[in-house]
C-alpha cells in the first residue's frame, strides 16, 4: 500500500440540470488533477444543488446514470479516480448519494445517512436515507466519505472509524450565511476529526442558485484539529493536497491557506455571485433598477457592476413632482461613478393620466396613501416596459427591514425579477456601501474608486412620495427598527422579552403587528440571496392569516 497520496479537490460551480455541462466539467478539471490519486467533487455535482423537485423526474435520474457511466468509463484513461456526487435509485428509492469512478467503471457507491429537513432543506421529501456507509476502498486505504449532513451529527463518522475508515472526504452543497465558515471548521469538522483521530477533507461548492448562493470555502483539518489546507472563498478552484501515512496514520500535509474575505466582504460577495448566476443562467443581458438617489438603489447598482460590469447595468431615474434637486444629483452622480447607462424619464403626465382616469372614483377623497403608491407602481410599470422591450431583468431594491414591516409597494417598487438586498437590513446596506466605496470586492468587475456619493449615505431616508416625506415619519429610526425586527425575525423572541431588554413596549408592539400583515406582500416579493438563518421564503414561513400577537 502506498505511503502518499494526492488528492485534488474540485471546489466548482455548478449548473441545476445541466448535466452534460456539468459532466464536462468534470472531465475538464481531471485533466487539471493529473498526477493526482483521486479527484472530488461536490454533492450531487452532476445534477446540481439543490435540485428541489426536479430531481423526482425519471428522465433526470436517467440521463445522470448515462452521464455517469461515461464518466466512469473516462476513469480508465490516464488520470485520477473520481469521487462524484449525483443520485441513484436503489431498490426503487431515491438517494442522495456519491460514486467512486475508477479504473473503467463505477467501483463503489456511498448515500446519505442524515437527511436535513430544517430552514432551507427538505430533502427528507425528496430522499430516502441510506444506511450507515462503509468505507470505500482506494490504493489500499479505507477512506469514508460522509456526504454534508453525516457530519453534522457524530454517529456517522464514529460508526465509519469503526468500520476501519483512515480518513473522511466530506462533499457538501453548503449554502452561504453570515459566520457559517467558522462554523463548519471550529463547530464541525474539527470534533469530527479529534473524536476519531481521523483527518477530514470538507469540499464545498460556489456559485449561486435561485435564493442560495454557496461559497466554496472548502479546507482540511487533521486528526488533531490542526487546518492543514484553507481554499478561498466566492471563486472555483482545482487544489491538490498531499497525503502522507505515518505511524499514527494518515496526515495531510500543509498547504495554501487562504485567507477568507472578512466581514462585510463576505455578505457583499454572497451577493455579486448569486445574482451574477441568477442574471447569466437565466439568459438575461443584463440588469435595469430604477435609481432613486437613495442607498439602497445606489447599492442596488454597485452590486450590480461589481456582478456583470458596467456595460451590463441600466439605471433609471424617475423623478415626479416630488423629487427633489439632491436626489437627481445623487442618482446621476452614482452613475457616473459606476459607468452604467443612464435616463431620466420623469412620471409627471403619466401620474396626470391616472389621477384624470380616477378622479371621478376619488372624487370626495382626500389625496393618501393611493395616491402615493400610483407613483410606485407608475415607475414599475415603467421599468417592467424597458426590460420588456430590450430584455434586462428588472432588478428590485428593497431591504429587509422594508420588507418585513410592508414599507414596500406591491406592484410597485416590489415588482422584477431579483432583489440582492432581500435579506439585508437597512443598517447592514449603509455598512455595504460605505465598505463598496473603500474596497474592490475579489470577484468584482467593478470600477476601484468610490461608487456611492456620500451625500446619499449622510441624508435622512426619503420614499419621495409627498412632501416632505421621511421613512422615520412611518417607522422607528433604523437604528432601532434593526434591533427590534432582528429579535423578532431570526430570534423569534416575544414583545415581552424585547421589552425587558428596553425597547419601547409600544413601539415593538406595532412592529410585531406590521411585520405580520406584511407577510401577504412578502409572499408576492421577487427572490432574492439568502445571507441570514431566518430570510422570507426559505426559512421563515408564516402563514398569511393568523391572529397570533405575542404582546
Amino acid at each position: 500500500m502506498p505511503d502518499t497520496l494526492k488528492i485534488t479537490l474540485a471546489q466548482l460551480n455548478q449548473s441545476v440540470g445541466d448535466i452534460a455541462g456539468n459532466a464536462a466539467g468534470v472531465l475538464a478539471a481531471r485533466e487539471q488533477a493529473r498526477g493526482s490519486d483521486l479527484i472530488v467533487f461536490p454533492e450531487l455535482h452532476l445534477i446540481g444543488y439543490p435540485p428541489e423537485d426536479l430531481i423526482l423526474k425519471p428522465s433526470l435520474i436517467e440521463k445522470a446514470a448515462a452521464e455517469l457511466q461515461k464518466l466512469a468509463e473516462a476513469s480508465a484513461g490516464d488520470g485520477p479516480a473520481m469521487l462524484v456526487g449525483s443520485a441513484f435509485v436503489l431498490d426503487g428509492a431515491l438517494h442522495n448519494g456519491v460514486a467512486l469512478l475508477d479504473q473503467g467503471k463505477v467501483a463503489a457507491v456511498r448515500l446519505k445517512h442524515e437527511l436535513p429537513n430544517y430552514g432551507t432543506f427538505d430533502e427528507m421529501r425528496l430522499f430516502q436515507p441510506g444506511p450507515l456507509p462503509e468505507p470505500v476502498i482506494l490504493r489500499g486505504t479505507m477512506i469514508g466519505v460522509p456526504i454534508c449532513e453525516d457530519i453534522w451529527r457524530p454517529e456517522v463518522c464514529r460508526h465509519l472509524a469503526d468500520f476501519g475508515a483512515e480518513m473522511f472526504i466530506c462533499i457538501n452543497g453548503s449554502p452561504y450565511e453570515i459566520n457559517k465558515d467558522a462554523l463548519r471548521i471550529e463547530g464541525v469538522a474539527k470534533r469530527r476529526a479529534v473524536d476519531t483521530g481521523l483527518p477530514l477533507a470538507y469540499l464545498n461548492r460556489v456559485g449561486g442558485q435561485d435564493e442560495l448562493v454557496f461559497d466554496g470555502a472548502s479546507f482540511v483539518v487533521n486528526g488533531d484539529g490542526g487546518l492543514a489546507v484553507q481554499l478561498r472563498d466566492w471563486e472555483e478552484q482545482v487544489v491538490q493536497t498531499n497525503w502522507t501515512k505515518t505511524a499514527k496514520g494518515w496526515r495531510c500535509d500543509r498547504g495554501t491557506v487562504e485567507s477568507l474575505a472578512v466581514h462585510p466582504e463576505d455578505i457583499y460577495c454572497a451577493m455579486v455571485l448569486a445574482l451574477r448566476d441568477y442574471v447569466n443562467r437565466n439568459g438575461f443581458p443584463g440588469v435595469v433598477l430604477g435609481l432613486s438617489g437613495g442607498v439602497d438603489s445606489a447599492t442596488c447598482a454597485a452590486i450590480a457592476v461589481d456582478a456583470l460590469g458596467p456595460e451590463r447595468v441600466w439605471g433609471v431615474m424617475m423623478p415626479s413632482r416630488f423629487t427633489s434637486a439632491e436626489s437627481l444629483e445623487d442618482a446621476a452622480a452614482c452613475a457616473r461613478a459606476l459607468g452604467i447607462r443612464y435616463s431620466e424619464m420623469p412620471i409627471g403626465t403619466a401620474v396626470d393620466g391616472f389621477d384624470s382616469m380616477l378622479g371621478e372614483a376619488f372624487e370626495g377623497r382626500a389625496r393618501d396613501v393611493a395616491e402615493e403608491n400610483l407613483q410606485s407602481r407608475i415607475r414599475g410599470a415603467a421599468l417592467m416596459a424597458l426590460s420588456n422591450k430590450f430584455g434586462p431583468m428588472l432588478m428590485t431594491t428593497g431591504n429587509k427591514s422594508e420588507m418585513s414591516v410592508g414599507y414596500a409597494t406591491i406592484y410597485g417598487d416590489m415588482a422584477g425579477g431579483y432583489n440582492p438586498l432581500k435579506d439585508a437590513y437597512k443598517m447592514t446596506v449603509f455598512a455595504l456601501a460605505r465598505w463598496r466605496n473603500g474596497h474592490v470586492p475579489r470577484i468584482g468587475l467593478g470600477p476601484a474608486r468610490a461608487v456611492i456619493p456620500q451625500n446619499t449615505l449622510t441624508r435622512a431616508p426619503t420614499a419621495e412620495l409627498r412632501d416632505d416625506q421621511r421613512d422615520s415619519d412611518s417607522l422607528p429610526p433604523y437604528d432601532v427598527l434593526d434591533p427590534i425586527l432582528i429579535g423578532l425575525v431570526e430570534h423569534d423572541k416575544s414583545v415581552e422579552q424585547l421589552v425587558n431588554e428596553g425597547f419601547e413596549r409600544a413601539a415593538v408592539r406595532d412592529v410585531e403587528r406590521l411585520l405580520h400583515l406584511a407577510e401577504y406582500k412578502r409572499r408576492q416579493a421577487s427572490p432574492g440571496v439568502k445571507l441570514t438563518a431566518r430570510n422570507f421564503g426559505r426559512d421563515r414561513r408564516y402563514p398569511i392569516t393568523h391572529a397570533f400577537r405575542s404582546g
